[in-house]
């Protein structure tokens, strides 16, 4: 089925950490390059982050084996500290992310506008995987536990 205008797709999980923890997390360059891909194949090295609205942000994701890569970047339009981080990716397609704290732990619901090359469900699982990094990361991180 063809879409005329882009449809908006929500992933969401929730991390038995601390939302101050999570926000570092999600937002330090550091250790933004240990959780951000879909996959084993893939890798982040590097990434950049000037967390503040109209700043840009970029994260190099590469296939391990050198096959492939690309820059997934754009600019923040909002950035409430533990709450919200909103942007505009450099497609045009816009993404909001909201962070609720629950006690000691903190549910994320990312909410983003899905481009037509590919279907939502395959976006939809990218992004989860990507979310789902994330929950693993953050809990180990919180554990004190060190990933590789």
């Amino acid at each position: 089925m063809q879409r005329d205008k882009p449809e908006m797709i929500t992933v969401e999980t929730t991390v038995h950490a601390p939302v101050d923890n999570v926000w570092t997390y999600w937002t330090e360059p550091e250790h933004i390059t240990k959780w951000y891909v879909a996959s084993k194949e893939w890798h982040a090295p590097k990434a950049e982050n000037d967390l503040r609205a109209d700043d840009k942000f970029i994260t190099r994701m590469e296939a391990k084996d050198g096959s492939f890569g690309f820059d997934f970047g754009g600019i923040y339009d909002e950035v409430i500290l533990h709450d919200t981080i909103a942007y505009t990716l450099n497609d045009g397609r816009k993404v909001t992310i909201a962070f609720t704290s629950q006690g000691n732990t903190t549910k994320i619901t990312e909410v983003f506008e899905g481009e037509f090359e590919n279907s939502i469900e395959m976006q939809r699982n990218g992004w989860q995987a990507i979310l789902d990094n994330f929950k693993t990361y953050s809990e180990q991180a919180d554990q004190g536990i060190t990933l590789v």
